[in-house]
């Protein structure tokens, strides 16, 4: 008798001797149980992982003669067990689709359907790759799927579910099977060596369940290659010579020269490597998923679930892990996934192998855009903080990982999440941050004050740090912002607020409160031009605008946002809460004179004021960049 191979001599014969997919399994044994039989089943996954194994048990189980109904388990001894086992038994009939795929076939099996079973309780159909039947063949057999005679039985087997039309799946109990775990496929493979007294490591079973890659039946293809190749006991060695691997230790050390950022030693493994015939691309897809393996080793630990691999492969990636950190582990992946993919189409593999590999090297000298910026303004002059206002000393945050002891040294800088951080926990007012070595961020918006949740104006003036005025300098255009409410805090160690002069008389303090408001209303050309011609007093803490028009107009024109904006510019002068009523009866008003205030233009054109800024000037001189588009939002207003 000719030899059987592995996969087909211990194929799965019963419900329980299937591993991997306990969730069919015992849906199909409890309806088997409770008499609810479907007329329809998609059984899809992944390939080699029992589809078409568990279509002839449940075939086997419904037809088996050893009771008056369907078993849950077959007995796999009389005539309808051993023929469906076999393939030759009339009521049970296997197709594949992939060649039986058109509409003539579809019909001819319509056809059939109508006849009862020569002799046993069901005829059953078995479709092997069902998402190659074309669409017109499954519009011809919907109606004979969704109302089918009560003793035939649909089984569609697919890789691809998803090519199956949604009117044929919805017809049908769909099971979804899955890949079956490193660990089982370790322990049968441990059984099957057992069964054929056969002698074989434990790290050559590990390599052979890992090159299987979920699929039982891709393992024991691999299995009885190596079974035949081996001379004397099967060891680990042999097995990645005849599945391609590269040696055990290899990938480790190009992780190792990748750390001391050794590209010469980098170069002569690779040359190593495909001078003993590797292919490149089955060494790039071994590199994916050691670096994949080194992520989740330095994620979630070195005995975390997720690792399926052996011991001495455990102890591998947990060493290269402990060289870098999970950011350069996360870019390292990402390199070698494009270079894997890359290696598929094009011509001079080798070629692209290396420069993938000089990637990884190279990004190890890789710094965040941040830390440059930083590094560069470290050695350009500061900007002059005003004298009234003193400065906010930055927080001081801790170390990374990469910093502590025992990790690879990278040059230290202010994080710019933790820089993030410290600005977004203080007021929502202060308009500049400065950090020990980080760049300084200066607006020319106006300097607000806290404003206390619930209440009109500001409870304290909150210091900022305002850049003083270059007068060599052309000014940019101004960044206007709006200050939200926010809660008070209290910030420790923070200096105590500088306030400024309150107005002296009411007069002074109405001017200097119209100019601050028609100052915030810039954007509100119509309300300002109304209010610029009204009449302005300060009656205690309520500030009232007599305008020449009627009350209607006045609630047309005064929205929510410009009466907020009013208050907090009048609040932010007088420091002290004020209420705003705007009333009509006012006469109208020359503006000649008094002349509307408007924010001083910045001179020159808008490119030149760009090329200035000393923030432009650093990109442009750091990265070699150069300026395509200025759009000057001033001039659109």
């Amino acid at each position: 008798m000719s030899y059987q191979v592995l996969a087909r001599k211990y194929r799965p014969q019963k419900f329980s001797e299937v591993i991997g997919q306990e969730h069919v399994t015992r849906t199909l044994k409890n309806a088997i149980e409770q008499g609810r039989i479907a007329h329809g089943y998609i059984f899809s996954g992944h390939r080699g992982i029992g589809k078409t194994t568990i279509a002839r048990i449940l075939a086997m189980a419904l037809n088996c003669r050893s009771a008056e109904k369907p078993v849950t388990e077959p007995c796999g001894i009389c005539e309808s067990c051993t023929e469906i086992r076999a393939g030759n038994s009339v009521d049970v009939i296997e197709i594949d689709a992939a060649t039986n795929r058109g509409i003539d076939e579809i019909r001819e099996l319509r056809e059939a359907a109508r006849y009862r079973p020569a002799r046993d309780r069901y005829k059953i159909y078995i479709l092997d790759e069902a998402h190659q039947i074309t669409d017109a063949a499954f519009n011809a057999l919907l109606k004979t799927l969704e109302e089918p005679p009560g003793h035939v039985v649909f089984m569609m087997a697919t890789t691809e579910p998803e090519d199956i039309p949604q009117t044929i799946r919805s017809r049908c109990q769909h099971f979804s099977f899955h890949a079956v775990r490193f660990e089982d496929i370790l322990g049968q493979l441990r059984d099957l060596i057992g069964r054929e007294n056969i002698e074989a490591d434990e790290d050559a079973l590990a390599l052979l369940a890992e090159a299987g890659d979920g699929s039982m039946r891709d393992a024991l293809s691999i299995l009885d290659q190596a079974i035949a190749s081996r001379e004397g006991k099967l060891t680990a060695d042999a097995v990645r010579q005849l599945v391609g691997a590269a040696p055990s230790g290899i990938i480790e050390e190009v992780m190792q020269a990748v750390a001391r950022s050794a590209s010469d030693e980098i170069l002569r493994t690779v040359d190593k490597l495909l001078a003993e015939g590797h292919n490149p691309t089955h060494f790039a897809k071994q590199m994916v998923r050691f670096l994949r393996n080194a992520v989740v080793a330095k994620v979630a630990g070195r005995d975390s679930s997720l690792l399926q691999i052996s011991s001495d492969e455990r102890d591998r990636v947990t060493r290269v892990a402990e060289l870098f950190s999970e950011e350069d582990l996360t870019r390292h992946l990402q390199i070698m996934l494009r270079t894997h993919s890359e290696l598929g189409y094009r011509q001079e593999q080798r070629f692209h192998l290396e420069l993938g590999l000089l990637k990884l090297s190279h990004a190890q000298r890789l710094l965040p855009l941040e830390q440059l910026l930083s590094e560069n303004a470290a050695t350009t002059p500061a900007a002059t903080a005003s004298p009234r206002t003193p400065t906010r000393p930055a927080p001081v945050p801790e170390p990374r990982k990469s910093e502590l002891p025992g990790s690879p040294a990278r040059p230290s800088y202010v994080s710019p999440f933790a820089a993030d951080s410290a600005r977004k926990g203080g007021a929502k007012s202060e308009m500049s941050t400065e950090s020990a070595s980080g760049p300084r961020l200066v607006t020319q918006a106006p300097v607000m004050a806290r404003v206390v949740m619930g209440s009109a104006a500001p409870a304290v003036q909150e210091p900022s740090v305002i850049s003083a005025p270059n007068p060599e300098a052309p000014a940019m255009p101004e960044i206007q912002t709006e200050a939200e409410p926010v809660q008070e805090t209290a910030v420790p160690n923070d200096p105590v607020p500088l306030a400024p002069t309150a107005p002296t008389t009411e007069t002074e303090g109405a001017e200097e409160v119209r100019m601050a408001v028609l100052n915030a209303l810039a954007g509100h050309q119509m309300l300002a031009s109304r209010l610029e011609t009204g009449e302005w007093q300060l009656q205690g803490n309520e500030l009232v605008i007599k305008v020449a028009a009627s009350a209607t107009v006045i609630d047309m024109t005064l929205g929510p946002d410009a009466k907020k904006l009013i208050v907090a510019a009048a609040s932010g002068v007088l420091k002290r809460a004020v209420k705003l009523k705007v009333v009509p009866g006012a006469a109208p008003q020359a503006t000649a004179s008094a002349p509307r205030p408007t924010p001083s233009a910045p001179s020159g054109s808008a490119r030149s004021r760009v090329e200035q800024d000393p923030l432009v000037q650093r990109m442009k001189e750091k990265f070699g960049a150069e300026i395509r588009t200025i759009i000057d939002y001033r001039e659109k207003r």
